[in-house]
């Protein structure tokens, strides 16, 4: 073992205190909880290890509120001469709880080898890896050149407009700030993500007319449009989707073809207020709106993404009388892939090969994270996803991170600083 290994191997129970420390605090997304509480809880730690820290609220940005302000942590140790600065960068925010669980999502449980809780794989293990990480580095090389930096960040599972976009604005990722970016995802400890495939986010809006609901048929029934609009999508849309793939190393393989989810629907009169114990109104609905999440591939235009929408609302309108719709883009995001060259894939399947013993895989996210941000806004393409964890199990009940895993996986991430920094 390397002094730096050794270095690791003591901080053990120092890495699975603060693992569970950020899970005890519940950063939920929505609406934006324990923010501040989470980046003063790090900037602590950071600070009494002679970091320099920023902490920054996200002023405007999607979301934030004095209610539910946007914070994030920015910490720096500069080495003692020029050279490369190489940042890891964790979103601190969680995703509701859900049903299902047999255990405290905020408890931080231990059991085994495993830590569970809503985040521990999605990503407060990876945060908790890379500071560990940077800590035995520091400890163990007293001299060296350019800079490490640590974020944690808000809104990542909203979009990160309150996080690393509005960071990336500021120039916190410009180029010349910082060269190599390493965000730890649970993409699992053998594995490098590359990139992730694109989006795009819609409301679809069919209009009716209101009436009484015992004579529908002085009425014009909007949630019977948007059926038609559903049943379009399942006969037509959803084949054709199935028949494209993309050559991206996508993960798991059911997401290497083009996705579409109906991410929610409503129609009809507002859901009733908690406590209410009455009966619904009597009426034909006169709106009814759902939610789509498209998710394309490279490979794909997505001004034709959008067309195919578009089109099936067409093909329905040319069929049924008095049909209307409205449609409107949430947001959208253009599919990212770092180059297998680029310095720090290259340095990261280095440190992978010596600390695991095996070769690096590459895979793609299917869904997106902050490296869109990075790369869009930051101009920064040298960026990577790589982390403990299984992604299978973010956003599940029970959610889990492996202990070794995040041993193994600081192991790497120290092992890469070691390489870029000395």
């Amino acid at each position: 073992m390397t002094p730096l290994d050794h270095a690791l191997a003591a901080r053990r129970d120092d890495l699975i205190a603060l693992t569970q420390d950020l899970i005890r605090i519940p950063t939920l997304n929505p609406p934006g909880r324990n923010y501040r509480e989470i980046c003063d809880f790090l900037a602590a730690r950071l600070a009494a290890g002679g970091w320099a820290v920023e902490l920054l609220r996200a002023t405007g940005a999607p979301g934030d509120s004095d209610a539910h302000p946007r914070w994030n942590l920015v910490a720096r140790h500069e080495g003692g001469e020029g050279g490369d600065c190489v940042h890891f960068n964790s979103h601190h925010d969680v995703v509701e709880v859900g049903q299902g669980w047999t255990r405290d999502p905020f408890g931080g449980e231990r059991e085994g080898d495993r830590i569970y809780g809503r985040g521990a794989c999605d990503m407060k293990g990876g945060l908790a890896a890379s500071v560990i990480a940077a800590e035995a580095f520091l400890a163990t090389h007293q001299h060296f050149r350019g800079a490490i930096e640590i974020s944690a960040t808000a809104d990542e599972e909203s979009g990160g407009y309150g996080g690393v976009a509005w960071l990336a604005e500021r120039g916190y990722f410009a180029p010349e700030r910082v060269q190599h970016v390493i965000i730890p995802e649970p993409l699992h400890k053998d594995r490098i993500c590359l990139g992730h495939r694109g989006v795009w986010w819609a409301e679809v809006e069919t209009k009716g007319r209101i009436a009484h609901g015992s004579m529908p048929f002085l009425g014009d029934s909007a949630i019977r449009h948007m059926g038609a609009v559903l049943a379009e999508i399942e006969e037509r849309l959803y084949p054709l989707l199935a028949t494209r793939r993309t050559a991206m190393p996508v993960v798991p393989e059911g997401a290497r073809q083009s996705t579409l989810n109906i991410n929610s629907i409503h129609g009809g009169e507002p859901e009733p207020e908690p406590g209410y114990t009455g009966l619904p109104a009597p009426c034909v609905a006169d709106r009814c709106r759902i939610v789509l999440d498209r998710r394309f591939l490279i490979e794909e235009d997505l001004g034709a993404v959008k067309a195919e929408i578009r089109d099936v609302l067409e093909r329905v309108k040319a069929r049924r009388p008095g049909f209307a719709y409205d449609i409107r883009d949430l947001f959208e995001v253009r599919p990212t892939m770092t180059d297998r060259d680029a310095p720090v894939v290259r340095t990261v399947a280095d440190a992978i090969r010596d600390v695991l013993g095996t070769q690096a895989a590459y895979v793609v996210s299917p869904g997106t994270y902050d490296q869109k941000h990075i790369d869009r806004i930051g101009r920064l393409s040298n960026c990577i996803a790589y982390g403990p964890g299984l992604l299978h199990l973010a956003h599940q009940p029970d959610e889990w991170v492996g202990v070794q895993d995040m041993l193994d996986s600081a192991r790497v991430m120290g092992r890469t600083l070691e390489r870029l920094l000395l």
